[in-house]
């Protein structure tokens, strides 16, 4: 094994970590592989010996890369970063594979990406090294061109401002199910007082449609306002796939054999507190749905 494969294959132990890194970064499962393989060119023109923690390095690396990419879309993009829903991770109800749980290891669901994106660059990169992944502050400085104490600034606003939008989840997918299977049941019988008891009183709704007709981005909040909403969901003649999105409970809305909606729920304490909606078609064909329970 030559000298440049004995570091692809250092690499390659990092992948996972580093992507899963990119992707709370950056809310996009493509801009994610593109930034980790700029981390990899990066590494392959660097003397590789001269690095004494290789993941450590990658991770900073990776980091910066994302920041570029997240100051670069910023400046072009049309549509407000906060106004798309971030990429979901679909699995099947069986199960998560293994390169999807090297993604989501710790669990990061859509409604704590929505509230990332939500964030300055610079206080996305400071939370999301420091607090999900341990990175020191003495070493995020350098990226943000901040001081270490005001990187450490960075990061507790972006910590107040997702512990004040994201409620802990519930992990117990089957409590989630039920709590699920409730909403679905009040839905399809048009029980509005129902509606209203399973959802959370600050519940949001958010409805990614993309482009479409009338469509774009929609965000309602509060138990009755996303019961109403709910009730003008379409049933007949959808079928309903149940799925995992990032991990947590969610179900395909399929018509004619097609998916035309993915609902993903965020449940805490008992009660629904984010749905988010992804209808966006060109965006859901880009998924690797289920079609059938």
């Amino acid at each position: 094994m030559d000298e440049r494969e004995f570091l692809a294959e250092r690499f390659e132990d990092h992948r996972g970590h580093l992507k899963a890194v990119a992707y709370r970064m950056l809310g996009s499962l493509a801009e994610a592989d593109d930034a980790v393989q700029e981390a990899w060119l990066r590494l392959s023109r660097t003397d590789a010996a001269a690095v004494q923690n290789l993941g450590g390095w990658l991770t900073t690396v990776v980091g910066r890369v994302c920041m570029d990419m997240l100051r670069s879309r910023t400046s072009r993009r049309e549509t407000p970063l906060d106004e798309r829903l971030p990429d979901p991770v679909v699995s099947p109800v069986d199960g998560v594979d293994p390169e999807q749980r090297a993604v989501l290891a710790d669990s990061v669901g859509l409604a704590l990406l929505v509230v990332l994106q939500s964030l300055t660059p610079a206080e996305r990169l400071a939370f999301v090294l420091h607090d999900l992944f341990a990175v020191p502050f003495e070493e995020i400085a350098p990226i943000v061109g901040r001081s270490p104490a005001a990187s450490r600034q960075l990061a507790s606003r972006a910590r107040r401002r997702v512990r004040g939008e994201v409620p802990v989840p519930e992990r117990d997918l089957a409590r989630q199910r039920e709590v699920v299977a409730a909403f679905r049941a009040a839905a399809a019988g048009g029980d509005f007082e129902a509606l209203v008891a399973v959802l959370d009183p600050d519940v949001v709704l958010r409805s990614d449609q993309g482009a479409v007709a009338g469509g774009g981005w929609r965000e309602v909040r509060g138990a009755r306002n996303v019961a109403k909403q709910a009730l003008t969901f379409p049933h007949e003649p959808y079928e309903v796939v149940p799925a995992l999105v990032n991990g947590t409970a969610a179900i395909v809305g399929v018509l004619r054999g097609r998916p035309a909606s993915l609902l993903a729920f965020t449940v805490a304490d008992g009660r629904i507190v984010a749905i988010d909606i992804l209808a966006d078609p060109e965006r859901l064909a880009d998924l690797d749905l289920p079609t059938h329970g």
